[in-house]
């Protein structure tokens, strides 16, 4: 089965919804791997900090189909079809990695341009995957996070009430 890596985040009621997502996410999928929590300054807008974390988890599910779902738990959590690509967001899940897949069909992009360019996700990914590589450019998410400018960047970890004990654990 091939390890699927997640970016979620949020930062409208981001204390729920990212519980919230992680709960809905371990019942289909089962046991998760999570990041730490960072806070994260909105990019390219004005707004509310996120919460961004980044998961993992194995399914043999097809990409589409795991794309599907991640699409079905951001609408349960108020994510509406309109919402600009720098805004607020209730939820926002994105598949950055499905194995060593590569794909780029205009819908889908495996593995998300996101890991390059933004801290938000690629230092998160570095923390729970620092020795697997990215499938194009062959490095490991900790040589790229080491290599990332860091000038400016406000982002932190944070201690939240979640933890993947909670989430994993079956009511």
């Amino acid at each position: 089965m091939p390890k699927i890596y997640l970016s979620i985040g949020s930062n409208i009621d981001r204390n729920r919804n990212i519980p919230s997502s992680l709960r809905a996410l371990s019942e289909t999928f089962g046991h998760l791997v999570l990041s730490s929590t960072y806070e994260t300054a909105a990019v390219g807008f004005d707004g509310p900090p996120f919460f961004n974390i980044v998961v993992l988890f194995e399914s043999d599910l097809e990409l589409r189909r795991v794309a599907e779902i991640a699409r079905e738990i951001e609408i349960d959590h108020g994510r509406t079809q309109k919402s600009s690509k720098f805004s607020a967001r209730s939820l926002d899940l994105d598949i950055l990695l499905y194995g060593d897949l590569v794909v780029n069909d205009g819908r889908i992009q495996i593995p998300r341009d996101d890991i390059l360019r933004y801290a938000f996700v690629l230092e998160p990914l570095a923390e729970i995957a620092p020795d697997e590589t990215h499938p194009i450019t062959k490095k490991k998410f900790s040589e790229l996070w080491h290599a990332y400018n860091k000038n400016g960047l406000d982002q932190k970890i944070v201690s939240v009430p979640w933890s993947s004990e909670n989430v994993n654990q079956t009511s």
